[in-house]
């Protein structure tokens, strides 16, 4: 006895139809367009009004990768490298870096010093939908230059927040320092920076036993100086992600102290130092 159900001929002919009409509607790059549209319609204008921005085929100053997908939309890693090196006389003097469709889209504002070296950043970033990540260099000469990467990722500010997280509030503040590769005096180092924080975005749930929705709590300002020389400061917001952790460049002369100082929105601030020595 065949007890298959067949599917009316009609029905079939209705569905491929809505299928269609969708795709009619909403292309495959709909996402793209949706985040283009915000940057465009909002982003752009309040943060830099009329000003031209060169970006596409057009710019060859600075350069963005993400992961097409994020296997984790929490903790999405981010390389941006500036393709010009930092002079006296020409320099990247900042670098905005934005996530359109986050609720905070803005994740930071970079300020740059010739003492960097290279104006390269590598972090981790909470992406709350599908949405581009832009970053847009601004020159010591007052030039704009973009570039944008598009990251697939779901849910990311308003996720519960990992286990993990007690060990973040218990030894909140605390940072390690790493060079990256033997010490190069007067070249461009590599250092990685991390600091336990639980950069709390004030979206999660509440905590089982609590009925209080935790408040936004994150790192918020961040300066690297080497031996009294600013390299790098930075203005954040919760799109970092917990426990921040940067690569960025510095140039030391000769022997001396890198300091990092971190400030976070309740004001609570961390100061820590390593030395740097050649051998």
């Amino acid at each position: 006895m065949n007890t298959m159900i067949k599917t009316p001929v009609y029905i079939i002919t209705l569905f491929i139809s809505m299928a269609a009409a969708v795709a009619d509607v909403a292309p495959s790059d709909y996402r793209q367009k949706l985040s283009d549209q915000v940057w465009l319609d909002n982003l752009r204008p309040a943060s830099f009004q009329d000003r031209e921005i060169i970006e596409g085929a057009e710019q060859n100053v600075l350069e963005i990768k993400a992961p097409y997908r994020a296997e984790d939309a929490t903790v999405v890693p981010i390389t941006i490298h500036s393709k010009i090196p930092q002079t006296a006389e020409l320099y990247v003097n900042k670098i905005h870096v934005f996530i359109d469709k986050n609720p905070v889209p803005l994740v930071g504002i970079f300020d740059f010093t010739p003492a960097s070296g290279k104006a390269d950043l590598a972090m981790r970033v909470r992406v709350d939908d599908f949405s581009f990540v832009r970053a847009i260099a601004e020159l010591n000469t007052g030039e704009l230059y973009l570039a944008k990467s598009f990251v697939r990722a779901t849910g990311a500010c308003s996720a519960p927040p990992p286990k993990s997280i007690d060990d973040s509030i218990a030894n909140i503040g605390k940072m390690k320092m790493r060079l990256l590769g033997d010490v190069e005096f007067e070249e461009p180092n590599l250092i990685q920076v991390k600091i336990k924080h639980p950069n709390i975005t004030g979206l999660q749930p509440m905590r089982i036993g609590s009925r209080v929705r935790p408040p936004p709590h994150f790192i918020s300002q961040l300066k690297v100086s080497y031996d009294g020389t600013l390299i790098m400061a930075a203005r954040l917001t919760f799109s970092i992600s917990m426990d921040p952790s940067l690569r960025f460049f510095f140039v030391p002369k000769g022997d001396g102290i890198l300091t990092v100082d971190a400030t976070d929105t309740k004001n609570d601030s961390w100061s820590s130092e390593l030395q740097v020595n050649r051998g």
